[in-house]
């Protein structure tokens, strides 16, 4: 029973990646700081964009792994102007200082660079996620884990989803700094 469940999520989340993204509506989250962020204050800057959470026991340690990694790449080419968003998929359990804990555990290169959000409800970010990023957002009914996309998105200065990558195994580092890099030209 369990893998035709794993089947029918992976076909429902394959579904959803194919049908495109749109521009990401408007949010007011609070982040690792205990600071607000919304998508207005991201204006006229690019980001990168993903969903963990920091009581995870699967893929978010090396999505965070890989995203702190990207950085460094991304540093060292020369970018300087983007930020990083990632939205807890459990809001509920996931403070700001719990947040700020995890994010101490990575060799960030610029934390500064950085906000892990919160300050919403479960379903809040499950919506968001479906609607934003065509992404599946999912409490496990069996366990105290959250089910969830393993992508990082690309989000152009005007808050559109231009891009979708792998960030658990194979990310294509250097496919999202030049694409990052065309939208600073």
């Amino acid at each position: 029973m369990k893998w035709k469940w794993a089947v029918l999520l992976s076909a429902l989340m394959l579904f959803l990646a194919a049908c495109g993204a749109d521009t990401v509506e408007e949010f007011n989250y609070t982040d690792h700081r205990g600071e607000q962020l919304s998508k207005e204050d991201l204006e006229g800057t690019p980001w990168l964009a993903t969903f963990v959470f920091t009581n995870c026991e699967t893929v978010c340690p090396p999505m965070t792994f890989n995203m702190a990694d990207l950085q460094k790449r991304i540093e060292a080419s020369g970018l300087s102007d983007y930020k990083i968003v990632a939205f807890s998929v459990d809001p509920k359990e996931d403070t700001p200082e719990k947040m700020r804990e995890y994010l101490s555990h990575y060799p960030i290169p610029d934390e500064n660079k950085w906000h892990l959000l919160t300050g919403y409800s479960q379903e809040e970010i499950a919506e968001f996620a479906t609607e934003n990023f065509k992404s599946l957002v999912k409490n496990d009914p069996n366990s105290d884990q959250v089910i969830h996309g393993t992508s990082f998105y690309l989000v152009d200065q005007q808050g559109e989803v231009i891009g979708n990558y792998d960030g658990f195994e194979n990310v294509p580092a250097k496919e999202i700094i030049e694409d990052m890099q065309q939208l600073t030209q």
